[in-house]
């Protein structure tokens, strides 16, 4: 009788044994199952070097470590998924250089967590309908196991933009922060690549309107950055830089 009980109970114990979410979902995994492999340094190194592929006054022909399938978001006012893919990024870091502009004001600091950089910018742009003034940015970076770029998200640094409360968690380490980047199937594998047509992706989209966002622009990449673009008109710059 005791031999039986202490079956039952190894029995129940073992069925009570929590799984663990990140296994379960293996190469579907969010990039919250990641944790850092570089040291700090690498995380703020290329957070901050991305934006020298922007800046006039640094050297803009040294291509940070994008991923094979990397992606820009960019949370309106801006135009949402403004790059995916390697050649993609690439292309679109040449075209900005049409809109000359510094970034002298960096803050890049490296997070335990996903995403692993984060940075409050300030753009100046050279042309006269700026005048001068300086645009804000927070934008993070979610980085593989590799130490490559897979993701990068951004949003005007201004009340009412930001996916947090900037005055009560100015670098977003709460619990109820809406980024997308943690909500996307796959950025959490080893390699950080997604599969669009993956069932845990199209279930992921069913469930989350952000996310079949992502995945409508994604599998037309071109046509739905240019209709933003044709959307945009004159109001993106005052409304995403808070001039009006």
């Amino acid at each position: 009788m005791t031999r039986l009980l202490a079956l039952f109970l190894f029995v129940i114990g073992c069925q009570a044994e929590p799984v663990d979410p990140c296994v379960e979902a293996g190469d579907d995994a969010l990039s919250t199952c990641l944790s850092p492999t570089m040291d700090e340094a690498h995380y703020v190194q290329w957070s901050d070097g991305y934006f020298n592929t922007m800046d006039s006054e640094q050297d803009r022909d040294v291509v940070p470590p994008y991923s094979e399938l990397v992606a820009r978001w960019e949370w309106p006012p801006w135009l949402k998924l403004t790059a995916f893919g390697y050649d993609n990024i690439l292309a679109t870091d040449q075209l900005l250089r049409l809109y000359p502009s510094t970034i002298p004001e960096r803050d890049c600091r490296f997070f335990a967590e996903q995403p692993f950089g984060r940075c409050r910018v300030v753009f100046y742009y050279e042309d006269e309908a700026h005048e001068g003034r300086g645009c804000p940015i927070y934008e993070e970076f979610t980085f593989n196991d590799a130490g490559e770029i897979t993701w990068i998200e951004a949003w005007s640094d201004l009340p009412g933009f930001l996916p947090m409360d900037g005055a009560v968690d100015p670098w977003a380490e709460g619990e109820d922060v809406d980024r997308l980047s943690t909500r996307i199937p796959g950025l959490g594998n080893a390699e950080g690549l997604i599969d669009l047509d993956g069932e845990a992706m199209l279930a992921a989209a069913d469930a989350d309107a952000d996310v079949a966002d992502f995945l409508a622009r994604a599998n037309d990449w071109y046509a739905t950055w240019s209709a933003e673009v044709d959307a945009a008109g004159d109001s993106l710059w005052p409304v995403g830089c808070g001039w009006e």
